[in-house]
């Protein structure tokens, strides 16, 4: 059975998890508002996906705006 012999040292582990950062979603243009969204995802602007409306985005009317 794998069992450690001595612990792991703390700048040891730092160096084995350096790599596992969280970085930024990486965002790209919408072709149909020219707004930045995550590649291959429904534009939450506009609602279109690869050319087309994917999802029909309600617009607030005025009578809900002004309570």
């Amino acid at each position: 059975m794998g069992v450690p012999k001595r612990k792991v040292s703390k700048a040891r582990q730092g160096e084995r998890r350096a790599h596992l950062a969280i970085s930024a979603p990486a965002l790209v243009e919408c072709d149909h508002c020219h707004e930045l969204k995550r590649a291959h995802h429904v534009c939450p602007t506009c609602g279109y996906y690869d050319g087309r409306e994917a999802m029909p985005i309600e617009q607030p009317s005025a009578a809900e705006g002004q309570r």
